[in-house]
């Protein structure tokens, strides 16, 4: 009886390891799915281009876009800013029924202005910033946005068929983004080492002779 037991706790010591695999390479396959059908986005606002490559690094698909009205990086709501950044994929909207009246062209609210897809993009202290279509194809391959990035309808829809909401947006500045962006801190910059060189400079102290008493009585 003794050593029936003892056979079958060798068992179980052996096969429990095993066991425990099973979960385990359950989870390890599910993963390695969800890695096989990622990817990711570069946006190049300096030439004016969204490149789309898979895990392995290969690309599949470089189009020309459009960007935000001016340069920079997104700060705030209404600065017609492209956002630049690392981003998250919120999700994909059917945008074909969409109409929106742009800032600035007299034009009205316009029918298809997104085209037929929005790639919501998980932007913080931001709402409203996708990848989506456009109404203008004339539009792209310059800043035209109001802070969006916009395709080719064609390209847009040949985006959305290989892309999955774990993908990761990286957008990159061009010069013109970085002129803008650093701007405010070489002016700042400028503004302390002046105010550290006045600091630095003698101050002239004027020194007051005490006139002598009698000095207001007039001369007999």
């Amino acid at each position: 009886m003794r050593i029936k037991k003892r056979e079958i706790l060798l068992w179980a010591i052996i096969l429990i390891p095993y066991i425990c695999l099973i979960p385990a390479s359950i989870w390890y396959f599910r993963h390695l799915k969800q890695i096989e059908n990622s990817s990711f986005i570069i946006i190049n606002k300096a030439d004016y281009t969204l490149s789309h490559y898979n895990f392995k690094g290969e690309l599949l698909q470089k189009s020309d876009i459009a960007l935000g009205k001016n340069p920079g990086n997104k700060v705030k709501i209404g600065d017609l800013k492209t956002p630049e950044g690392i981003f998250r994929i919120a999700g994909f909207e059917d945008a074909s029924t969409w109409s929106h009246d742009f800032k600035g062209d007299s034009l009205g609210e316009i029918e298809g202005a997104y085209g037929p897809y929005f790639i919501r993009l998980d932007v913080p202290r931001q709402k409203g910033i996708g990848i989506h279509g456009t109404h203008n194809n004339n539009s792209i391959g310059t800043r035209a946005s109001e802070g969006c990035i916009r395709m080719h309808n064609e390209d847009v829809s040949a985006l959305v068929k290989n892309l999955k909401t774990a993908s990761i947006v990286v957008i990159v500045p061009g010069h013109d983004d970085q002129r803008i962006n650093y701007q405010p801190i070489n002016e700042s910059k400028t503004l302390s080492s002046k105010n550290n060189k006045s600091k630095d400079k003698p101050v002239n102290k004027t020194i007051l002779k005490k006139k002598p008493a009698n000095s207001n009585k007039k001369k007999e």
